[in-house]
């Protein structure tokens, strides 16, 4: 790149508002379980200001941001906007497999895209479409992330202790797992290590010291013998709340009852074609009927599920 270009770009780049989204990275993905099945990518947004926050969003919310983009910005059609650009290349759709494995899988690659997507053009940064995308919704906001296992939380600059006399009556954990760290802060883990237990950072990652080495380290990866004092930092992780709903369908042989774990509300009736979907689901089979009531019609409005003739 030559000087002037890259002082024009640099000059260009310092004239973006404070809000505008100039990384982002997936923490984690986070499982939904509704009455659509699927997973969430946890991604932390860095705007230009410096800010640091939590979005979760869909592949097909990616999906639908890149074809939005590509029909503005696409070279194939200059007449549209006058400002052309060639985009990164976002990870294709899968139709059939396990979704988790499949999510898992898309990490590495949507992380390269929003790279290479947020190092485009600054012109490009200021686009309603992609800065409505990596915006911090109120639900995004008031989101508690269940487990960032991609992200290491904040940290404080550590020394060596020295061990203490009487170290077994300390709080320690055996390591189940072997774990690489990927920064000084971090602690090399090998299976069948002891550690001994300083203060948890946060509901994932303990703080520790072994072979003279003190560091952080995730909880996943060991199993705990004696636990941190509760007074001492140790933090109770709530289990999510669930609503049930109890599902029935009628056969030829008789009732199958099922019974639904989900996180909504459960006084809020889904879309016939969700319901549909997600029974099919269930009861593994695809020929049914759904028996489909709207509560505007009737106050006494039921979802039952049936074999259709």
């Amino acid at each position: 790149m030559s000087l002037p270009k890259q002082l024009r770009d640099e000059s260009d780049f310092d004239q973006l508002p404070n809000d505008v989204p100039v990384s982002a990275c997936i923490a984690d993905i986070e499982e939904k379980k509704g009455f659509i099945y699927y997973f969430m990518f946890v991604m932390e947004v860095k705007n230009k200001g410096g800010s640091k926050y939590l979005i979760y969003r869909r592949y097909r919310q990616f999906l639908t941001l890149h074809q939005i983009l590509e029909s503005k910005y696409s070279s194939e059609d200059p007449q549209s906007y006058p400002k052309t650009c060639t985009l990164p290349q976002l990870p294709g759709k899968v139709y059939i497999g396990n979704k988790q494995e499949i999510a898992e899988s898309r990490i590495s690659e949507l992380n390269i895209y929003m790279k290479r997507l947020l190092g485009l053009p600054t012109w490009l940064l200021l686009d309603d479409d992609l800065r409505i995308f990596f915006y911090q919704t109120d639900q995004d906001s008031q989101h508690l992330p269940h487990n960032l296992r991609r992200l290491r939380p904040p940290t404080r600059k550590v020394k060596l202790i020295q061990p203490k006399t009487d170290q077994f009556s300390s709080p320690r954990a055996e390591v189940m797992f072997e774990f690489r760290r990927s920064g000084r802060l971090e602690l090399s883990l090998k299976t069948g290590d002891v550690i001994f237990l300083l203060r948890r950072v946060n509901a994932d990652w303990l703080e520790g010291t072994v072979n003279n080495q003190t560091g952080i380290f995730p909880e996943s990866f060991v199993k705990v013998i004696k636990p941190l004092p509760e007074d001492e930092g140790g933090v109770a992780t709530s289990a999510s709340s669930y609503s049930c709903l109890r599902c029935y369908m009628l056969t030829s042989s008789g009732v199958d009852t099922r019974d639904v774990c989900v996180e909504e509300d459960i006084t809020i009736q889904p879309s016939y074609s969700d319901l549909l979907a997600r029974m099919r689901d269930v009861f593994n089979m695809a020929d049914i009927a759904l028996n489909y009531r709207d509560p505007r019609v009737t106050s006494s409005a039921c979802w039952t599920t049936r074999t259709s003739a």
